[in-house]
């Protein structure tokens, strides 16, 4: 097989990417290990930035966000038992968020890459990325029982943090930045409406506790848990009990309970890997970089990962220069870097740790006064949580 882009991955990140390669005039084929129901089922990021919303708006796949999505103009930070509204669109100018589930962002990309774009191939493993460094780099795969080579001019891997795309940085080239937290994410999904219209960050002494949403029936809710922790070790009785004594307030508000259907537990962890290209294989997503989700950030630096690569590729197709491909590493982790440092503040902001002093505890709390009190650190976490811009 022989294309012009080779992308290994069919989350977010690839079929977006194909779709703008699709709108440019340049062909692509997409390599997906998984087949179509596990990738339109697999729980992920539900919060998409205003430049995501934007970008998919523009890219003509946006139909069924814009009629289901959740706007949100706002998160709640719950604290000491006292609550406070930071409001998005009156701090950043009119930026806000869109609670629209990543299985919903790739049922929809997969209908249009089906309907209107190149090859889309499901169960095809990828094996190996070959020939980085010239000029026609290649994708050795598995497919309906058969070993293929995909010949390309460009790959780029949205396969993740254990896919093969990453592999063919040369070792001595690579220099990997990573931190783990000794805590999770013990998450739930249950048949009952929310009992926030937005999102509620709740700081507690016993750990953090997150209400979200998927639609107006499904709630998603979060606990801190340790590291390791089996979810099935939890009755749902013990999940609702702790969830209501987490996001307890001193006014009359109320958690709703009802029937969870699922349960999983998120480790949490920082990690950046330079750079992000080796010749003409590219990284973008979780294949360079992972952030804890309390910033609601993986999903979005993904998409801001493949813009970048498709507005170099088109600019290289305009112009005959290589110019903004090769600074494709440097442009992205600009952006990288600015959303993990926000999406660690969130996580030390909120999260009990379990070796803090008292001293440590207080000056969380501190820091959150100073959100709820002080216009200037409101405004850096809305524009934050926002997103920054795509370059």
């Amino acid at each position: 097989m022989r294309t012009t882009v080779g992308i290994i991955g069919a989350g977010p990140a690839g079929l977006l990417l194909a779709r703008l390669l699709h709108n440019a005039g340049i062909e692509s084929v997409v390599l997906e290990s998984r087949d179509r129901a596990y990738v339109e089922q697999r729980q992920r990021a539900g919060i998409l930035e205003q430049g995501t919303v934007d970008v998919l708006r523009a890219a003509g796949a946006a139909e069924r966000m814009d009629r289901e999505g959740l706007r949100h103009d706002g998160i709640e930070l719950r604290f000491a038992g006292k609550r406070h509204r930071v409001d998005f669109p009156a701090l950043t100018g009119g930026r806000s968020v869109m609670v629209y589930a990543q299985t919903e962002v790739c049922k929809d990309l997969i209908a249009l890459q089906l309907k209107e774009g190149g090859p889309l191939l499901f169960g095809a493993e990828a094996l190996a990325v070959e020939d980085a460094e010239s000029a026609r780099p290649r994708v050795r795969f598995s497919y309906e029982g058969r070993e293929d080579v995909l010949e390309c001019d460009y790959v780029v891997g949205c396969d993740g943090f254990w896919g093969v795309a990453r592999k063919a940085v040369p070792a001595e080239l690579s220099r990997v930045f990573e931190r783990t937290y000794p805590f999770g994410w013990l998450g739930i999904l249950a048949d009952v409406p929310p009992s926030h219209d937005e999102l509620v960050y709740a700081r507690h002494d016993r750990g953090f506790a997150l209400l979200s949403m998927r639609s107006p029936a499904v709630s998603r809710l979060y606990l801190q848990v340790p590291q390791g922790t089996d979810a099935q070790a939890w009755s749902d009785e013990e999940i609702w009990d702790e969830l209501e004594r987490r996001f307890a307030t001193d006014d009359d508000w109320r958690l709703e309970r009802g029937p969870i259907t699922s349960k999983s537990v998120t480790p949490m962890r920082s990690y950046v890997h330079e750079p992000m290209r080796h010749g003409r294989v590219f990284l973008a997503g979780d294949a360079a970089h992972i952030v804890p989700p309390t910033g609601a950030k993986g999903l979005n630096l993904a998409v801001g990962d493949v813009v970048t690569f498709a507005r170099a590729l088109a600019y290289e197709k305009e112009t005959g220069s290589s110019e903004l491909l090769d600074l494709y590493s440097e442009t992205c982790l600009r952006r990288v870097w600015q959303a993990e440092r926000f999406s660690y503040d969130m996580t030390t902001l909120l999260h009990s740790d379990p070796e803090a002093t008292p001293f440590e505890d207080r000056i969380q709390l501190a820091r959150l006064e100073r959100v709820a009190n002080t216009r200037a650190a409101e405004t850096d976490l809305a524009e934050g949580y926002t997103g920054f811009p795509l370059e």
